[in-house]
């Protein structure tokens, strides 16, 4: 037994010594783009041995003539190099790898989505949105001498007058996109010749402007039906 494990032993060694010894040892050097790239695995496909790149990209492999070398690391395309006699006679066996793109999947951006400067985090929430008017009467009531003077020349009453006309305005149209004209003729029994005079009306209620500008329809429904049945009385007494 000892005899036959010798002899199998000292087969092995002569065929890795017969296997080695047209082998020469190369220095390599592995580089993405023109960075040196460290922890490349470099795998021998013919002897399967393997070592891996330094710091500097930097390897060293036993190499001959026909022999398949197999680089392979995370985010790189693994590249298989056959050696050829111009690669044995380099001083410096070169590689170039590439860095593996990772597709994304479609991405689909839905109509209600809204990209905001709030939702980016660029400015805090909540953040107000300023009418032309409210910017006016703000730019006239800041600065050290641009309130004292706009006071005493009308300007700051003027514009407030304006800011009013402006929040009314809105308020407006927030009505007549809630609520269709056969609305107020049909189900809030208004005059068609008074159902603007009625949005007028209503606007002065601070529940229901309340209500239009946190968007509850359901609640400014409330308000208006309530709000309906005073106006025509209002409307019956005086006609």
């Amino acid at each position: 037994m000892n005899n036959n494990y010798f002899l199998l032993l000292f087969l092995f060694c002569q065929m890795v010594f017969c296997q080695n010894k047209d082998r020469k040892e190369i220095h390599g050097i592995i580089r993405v783009d023109s960075a040196f790239v460290e922890g490349v695995n470099v795998v021998n496909e013919n002897t399967q041995k393997a070592t891996s790149s330094d710091l500097s990209g930097n390897f060293v492999l036993l190499l001959k003539e026909g022999d398949v070398l197999v680089f392979s690391a995370v985010n790189l395309v693994t590249l298989r190099k056959k050696i050829v006699l111009a690669d044995l006679e380099s001083s410096v066996l070169k590689i170039q790898l590439q860095t593996e793109s990772i597709p994304l999947k479609e991405v689909v951006v839905k109509e209600e989505t809204r990209i905001t400067a709030e939702n980016l985090g660029i400015i805090s929430k909540p953040a107000k949105k300023y009418t032309v008017a409210e910017r006016r009467l703000y730019t006239a009531r800041s600065g050290l001498l641009d309130r004292p003077l706009n006071w005493i020349s009308g300007r700051t009453a003027r514009l407030k007058k304006e800011l009013a006309v402006s929040e009314k305005e809105q308020l407006m149209a927030k009505m007549e996109y809630l609520f269709e004209e056969h609305f107020y003729t049909e189900t809030l029994k208004i005059q068609k010749d008074y159902v603007r005079d009625f949005q007028l009306f209503c606007i002065e209620d601070n529940d229901f402007v309340t209500s239009l500008k946190e968007k509850n329809k359901t609640l400014s429904k409330f308000y208006i039906l309530s709000l309906a049945k005073d106006y025509n009385k209002i409307t019956a007494y005086e006609n």
